[in-house]
């Protein structure tokens, strides 16, 4: 599918992906590349690090790949400090790693609960909290007016609740809020801008076919409001314009890219049925004189 943004739009940014040599987190990478960007990425595996850089590469793509943990300080400190050192700059941070699995709430232990948290809520912190150097106003390399962005992926799952998954719904929940108190924060004291992106079920992706096996989609794509499922581009593209100049005045915000799923509940009439009764109480208040707020 072909991008609706210019070729160039990110042309000279560095991005620093956690996540990003795999499912959503890839995508990401590709298109931020194929925009303009270097590109690093962050992981702990390192084969799936040099199967991603040698496919950005492919593409003529500026890119490398730091093995790192992003519940450990460290190692936080050690894939910024060499991305810089590397690219000469930081302009965006994406925060993509996330853990997930379904599990009952009384099946799951602290340990497991704090895992996912110590991932998703805290790993979102700390690469939040070591970047600052890099991306505020007049940080290496950047102009002593205009900072960095920063994007954090999270989820709809908190929104409401959500079957067997206490643990991610926290840990997004949480997410959420740094997003928006760095977005005040930073956005004033650094001109950093700090925003988020709530994916849907995104097709061929990991999380769904962990999480939303087909014998389950089959059956919600008939509750979904568009009836199918996301895309990785889908989301790639609602990073770029959040991190490019096209959302220049775009802050604290979390995008939900789910095409209505989580608004959506199953039509409790069908939609004929529905005029049906309409038809039947208009007739009962003109009959009848009587107004329809008290029916």
């Amino acid at each position: 599918m072909e991008s609706p943004f210019k070729g160039d739009i990110l042309k000279g940014k560095v991005a620093l992906l956690t996540g990003g040599g795999s499912g959503i987190g890839f995508e990401i990478s590709l298109q931020l590349g194929k925009h303009g960007a270097s590109i690093a990425i962050m992981g702990r595996r390192r084969n799936v690090l040099d199967s991603a850089v040698a496919s950005l590469h492919s593409l003529g793509i500026p890119a490398i790949g730091f093995e790192g943990d992003v519940r450990k300080r460290e190692d936080a400190m050690r894939v910024l400090e060499s991305t810089v050192k590397h690219f000469g700059r930081l302009d965006i941070l994406v925060n993509a790693a996330a853990g997930n699995f379904l599990v009952p709430a009384e099946d799951l232990s602290p340990n497991g609960f704090r895992t996912v948290i110590d991932i998703d809520s805290v790993g979102t912190f700390t690469m939040c909290h070591e970047a600052l150097k890099y991306l505020k106003k007049g940080g290496p390399g950047r102009e002593p007016s205009s900072g960095g962005t920063i994007l954090n992926i999270s989820a709809t799952l908190h929104y409401t609740a959500s079957w067997y998954q206490i643990h991610v719904s926290a840990a997004k929940a949480a997410v959420d809020s740094i997003t928006r108190s760095l977005a005040l924060e930073w956005g004033t004291d650094y001109d950093i801008r700090v925003n988020g992106i709530a994916p849907g079920p995104i097709d061929d992706t990991a999380g769904v076919s962990k999480l939303a096996p087909e014998e389950i989609m089959s059956k919600e794509r008939q509750n979904m409001p568009l009836f199918k499922l996301g895309e990785k581009w889908d989301i790639a593209m609602a990073t770029i314009y959040l991190v490019s100049d096209a959302g220049k005045y775009v802050n604290g915000t979390t995008l939900v890219v789910d095409g209505g799923l989580w608004l959506s509940k199953p039509r409790s009439l069908p939609k004929e049925a529905v005029k049906q009764l309409s038809r039947a109480v208009e007739k009962r208040s003109r009959d009848f004189g009587i107004p329809k707020s008290k029916l």
